[in-house]
């Protein structure tokens, strides 16, 4: 199964940081479609967001795992769209745990 942690600020619900951790299993290695998908939405975001904005997200990234922590934006336009991107984030990642709950959990946590 696929863990997914989106890690929110308390005071305003921006979202801060998020993990991916896991493997889908719903297919063999290489044909899980399951996979792909959260693959593609987190990976994707975090270079829209390197290319989008120029901020560059702490990341974290090895087989199965992947993290990103925001790092402080001074500027309220750019800190913006990064919370766009990270929130559509979410919703494709819902997208995919509706259409496979067997297989993708998503957690919100509030620090």
């Amino acid at each position: 199964m696929i863990n997914v942690r989106i890690t929110r600020a308390s005071a305003k619900g921006t979202i801060v940081g998020f993990s991916v951790k896991g493997h889908a299993d719903y297919a063999r290695n290489g044909k899980d479609i399951v996979c792909a998908g959260v693959s593609t939405v987190t990976v994707g975001t975090v270079n829209s967001i390197e290319k989008l904005t120029g901020v560059a997200l702490d990341t974290s990234m090895k087989d199965g795992f992947l993290s990103g922590t925001l790092v402080p934006v001074n500027d309220p336009e750019t800190s913006a769209k990064i919370q766009l991107l990270l929130e559509s984030m979410v919703v494709m990642l819902e997208g995919i745990a509706i259409s496979y709950r067997k297989y993708v959990q998503i957690q919100e946590v509030i620090i």
